[in-house]
């Protein structure tokens, strides 16, 4: 989804025609703080957030640090729209982990391919933050389990290893491959590299 903050309105629905001639779903908001009021779950095929720098009631680098403030930067990267920006900003918020800065008037190509670009990123921070969120349910034996499994080890020479059974060991890789949603040790792996 396609986020777009700006105070004007036609800067608004000329972005979400752009983003929508390119198959990309668009939400407008007029100001950064229905923005943060409005947002909610991340969608499953990314977030990225345009962001005009100049607005009244929040400026877009006031919203960006409540971005940064609820640690959601990285599944919704911001890129900065301006027509009245300065070097020293678009340095100062990119090294503070906004995606691009774009200024007014821009090239419509490059922006939405800037757009794509985050969005496939923050597609990306979703999915890793669902297998930390898988990991994060594991027990500290399966834990354990896990590096031996992903070590290349055999159930029993993991049994041998941590003092438990064979058949104990086989519940826990049950368990794991449950919690990790995966059917088999290599694509454990493949999730896990």
């Amino acid at each position: 989804m396609l986020h777009i903050v700006d105070d004007e309105a036609v800067v608004r629905d000329a972005l979400t025609w752009l983003a929508t001639s390119r198959a990309i779903p668009a939400r407008a908001y007029e100001s950064g703080t229905q923005f943060l009021q409005q947002i909610g779950d991340f969608d499953a095929d990314g977030d990225c957030v345009l962001l005009d720098v100049r607005m009244p009631d929040m400026n877009g680098v006031a919203v960006f640090d409540q971005l940064l403030t609820r640690g959601v930067a990285q599944r919704m990267p911001v890129i900065f729209l301006t027509g009245h920006g300065d070097v020293p900003m678009a340095v100062d918020t990119l090294k503070r982990g906004a995606f691009d800065f774009f200024e007014k008037p821009f090239n419509d190509n490059q922006l939405m391919d800037r757009v794509q670009e985050a969005l496939a990123n923050s597609r990306r921070a979703g999915e890793t933050a669902a297998v930390h969120a898988r990991l994060a349910t594991l027990s500290t034996r399966e834990r354990e389990v896990l590096d031996l499994i992903l070590a290349g080890k055999m159930n029993k020479v993991v049994a041998d290893q941590l003092g438990i059974s064979m058949r104990t060991v086989e519940v826990h890789r049950a368990h794991i491959f449950d919690k990790m949603q995966v059917k088999t040790a290599v694509e454990l792996a493949g999730l896990l590299k």
